[in-house]
């Protein structure tokens, strides 16, 4: 399959929050109908970036030297929903229309698949890798579980309050933490049993749809239903809160960059939201075009990655 060039245009930002440093903004287009789900960066500097072509059953590769981008079939039936880089330097998809866990060779392109056991539809989101190298993973259906990639063996687990399971996050010791869109909670699994331990934010009904750990293990949870943006410490146990900025502010993803930085992107306000802990200043940054529903957020040293499923866009945000 040939690669095709999809060059976007650049926008340069400076920053308003004193000490963050300017922020570099540049957009590649992708295929059109594409519809860009979720994004991972490979970890070197100037490497690939991967993409879920939703619509398209396809994995997605960015060049971001070139603007070059080519798509890999995943299989008849596919909806790729999130990707991660695992640490095979692979990119790993859960896949809601194969109901499997799907990995692409970086370097051939091989599609492998880890069907789900027999049991029903899971609606597959996101995953994330523990610390011994075990992904596990999140069904908006009511389960999560985990793939053991050395032996292919993938186990599910009932959510304890059912329907919900959306984000996942690894912490830098290598614990778990998922999120329940529909069950308004966040859990902590138990990596050695796979029992998952509901955690409850003050705030009801909250809507938490995705968490991200930062480099102490604190919990950052973006609440859709709420408008907040909010933090859970596993140490103390303590909660605090904060309203992402605008009228009607629909934060979809959380994202942490390498200073602690906390990369919030909000439906309501079509921007992405920058919140620098310290200060507890957010900073925002407008999407250029309309309805640019950005889904996921993760990065690299110096770069935050963002796709823009309802404009057909990938950004980035240098911050060096």
């Amino acid at each position: 399959m040939r690669w095709i060039n999809w060059i976007g245009a650049l926008l340069f930002v400076a920053a308003s929050v004193a000490g963050a440093g300017e922020v570099r903004v540049e957009r590649f287009a992708v295929p059109a109908g594409a519809h860009p789900h979720d994004i991972a960066p490979a970890s070197e500097p100037g490497g690939p970036v991967w993409y879920t072509a939703q619509r398209q059953g396809a994995l997605g590769v960015l060049d971001p030297a070139t603007g070059k981008t080519r798509h890999i079939p995943l299989g008849r039936g596919s909806a790729p929903h999130g990707v991660i880089v695992g640490p095979d330097g692979a990119p790993w998809i859960t896949d809601s229309g194969l109901n499997a866990i799907v990995r692409v060779d970086p370097r051939s392109f091989e599609v492998t698949r880890y069907p789900l056991p027999e049991g029903g539809y899971a609606n597959l989101n996101t995953a994330a890798f523990d610390g011994r190298g075990i992904l596990w993973f999140t069904g908006q259906s009511g389960i999560y579980g985990r793939l053991d990639t050395r032996t292919g063996a993938v186990q599910v687990f009932d959510a304890p309050r059912g329907r919900g399971p959306y984000g996942i996050t690894a912490t830098p010791g290598g614990e778990i933490y998922y999120a329940s869109l529909a069950g308004s909670h966040i859990a902590r699994i138990d990596t050695q049993t796979g029992k998952a331990e509901v955690i409850e934010p003050p705030t009801p009904n909250q809507g938490a749809r995705r968490v991200w750990s930062d480099s102490k293990g604190w919990i950052w949870v973006s609440e859709w239903n709420s408008g907040q943006l909010s933090r859970f410490d596993p140490k103390t146990r303590e909660w605090r809160a904060w309203r992402v900025p605008g009228d009607g502010p629909k934060p979809y993803a959380v994202y942490v960059d390498a200073r602690d930085h906390v990369w919030v992107s909000d439906f309501g306000a079509n921007a992405m939201h920058r919140f620098d802990p310290a200060s507890e200043r957010f900073e925002t940054f407008p999407s250029p075009d309309s309805n640019a529903a950005i889904r996921q957020i993760l990065g690299r040293r110096g770069e935050v990655w963002a796709p823009e499923s309802g404009t057909d866009h990938l950004t980035v945000y240098r911050t060096d």
